[in-house]
């Protein structure tokens, strides 16, 4: 096992000036192309807007970090052959990637080699497979599917529900948390619609929610996905309402479904909307840096790189065992650690616990319903 980083000084003269750079190596393994890029690309302008400031206020223990970006083009095998890559060229903590069905296949690599990894999955497996050295940026789906839950039985008086669901690695696993929790709430399942990744007609799935006799709609799909079923939803005049978790009523869903994704709600960890001054002035220089608004997954990669910093910070050396050691089982409180954004605990398992919000689309934007606490 690798358990110590050895940093890599990279001298840097320019016509005779002396001043030697010192850099410490971060990899960025993301969805940059392929079907998820709707969220890995976003999720690396979070990570790259981080490390801008990062550097400017003078790096990680005096070194500049410098970003290495690796693409998984949406592909689990892809995703574990740019792991080893960046492990190989001598990264220190590892970012991404976004995709749990990547995640779940690379994480394994990175767990050989000692690698300290921060990941923007929410599949509950991840997290329940005893790695020690993974660490989440968002809830895993059994975290937040609860809250949601309770919405629809006490909020919406809800007891028929259609469920439509990706089937990936990402699907299964909010899939899986929200069955779970049926007996407990008094649910019938009157409709249960797979869909695949990158599916682009839902018109049979949403004719089936239709004919269901649902009372309510638990959708859990990626963005793209999510987009597209809200727009055949609205085409088929589907009045019921429509709720999941973070994605669905995510910011890259509302700009790609338009006037479709008003009404739609959810459960969300991490949104741009949150009454919480720290993520409003993250996503106003988000907006500033790349001309496009932040949404979840930018919020997590952004989060990801103090990770990095406060931690790395705390330990007094870029090692990598010392790091995994150290983020197991800490707090960090916002007011002392203004790049975390709110105040957050990580377990022995690497998810993570703090507040988080129901919100409700209105005239195209996010609008917070309640902010709910921390479990």
């Amino acid at each position: 096992m690798i358990r110590k980083l050895a940093i890599t000084t990279v001298a840097a003269f320019a016509l005779g000036a002396g001043a030697a750079v010192a850099q410490v190596k971060i990899a960025d393994v993301a969805e940059l192309s392929g079907a998820g890029a709707a969220a890995g690309a976003v999720w690396h302008d979070g990570v790259k807007l981080a490390v801008e400031e990062v550097n400017a206020a003078g790096g990680i223990l005096g070194e500049q970090i410098e970003l290495a970006e690796y693409d998984s083009q949406t592909d689990p095998q892809i995703s574990r052959a740019m792991v080893q890559k960046a492990i190989d060229e001598g990264t220190y903590v590892l970012l991404g990637t976004v995709y749990s069905s990547s995640t779940v296949v690379n994480m394994l690599v990175a767990q050989q080699n000692g690698m300290p990894q921060i990941t923007g999955s929410e599949s509950p497996t991840i997290t329940a497979k005893g790695n020690p050295y993974i660490f989440r940026t968002a809830f895993g789906a059994q975290k937040g599917l609860p809250k949601l839950a309770s919405y629809l039985k006490d909020g919406l008086g809800a007891e028929k529900i259609a469920v439509v669901w990706a089937n990936t690695e990402f699907g299964r696993g909010g899939y899986d948390a929200f069955m779970g929790l049926v007996d407990d709430f008094g649910f019938e399942i009157v409709a249960d619609v797979p869909t695949e990744q990158a599916q682009v007609d839902f018109a049979s799935d949403v004719a089936k929610v239709k004919s269901s006799g649902a009372d309510a709609v638990f959708v859990y799909l990626t963005e793209e996905e999510s987009a597209r079923f809200l727009i055949e939803a609205n085409k088929q005049s589907l009045d019921l309402p429509m709720g999941g978790d973070t994605v669905l009523i995510s910011q890259k869903v509302i700009d790609l479904a338009g006037d479709a994704a008003n009404g739609a709600f959810g459960h969300v960890g991490l949104t741009a909307e949150a009454p919480v001054p720290a993520i409003k002035e993250m996503a106003a220089k988000f907006q500033e840096e790349f001309g496009y608004g932040a949404d979840h997954n930018a919020i997590k990669g952004y989060i990801g790189v103090y990770m990095i910093k406060y931690v790395t910070e705390q330990i007094g050396e870029f090692d990598r065992e010392k790091f995994a050691e150290t983020l197991r089982g800490l707090c960090l409180d916002a007011e002392t650690h203004p790049g975390i954004l709110m105040d957050t605990c990580w377990d022995e398992t690497g998810e993570m616990s703090r507040e988080s919000f129901l919100v409700e689309v209105v005239d195209g934007a996010q609008q917070i319903t309640q902010t709910l606490p921390a479990n």
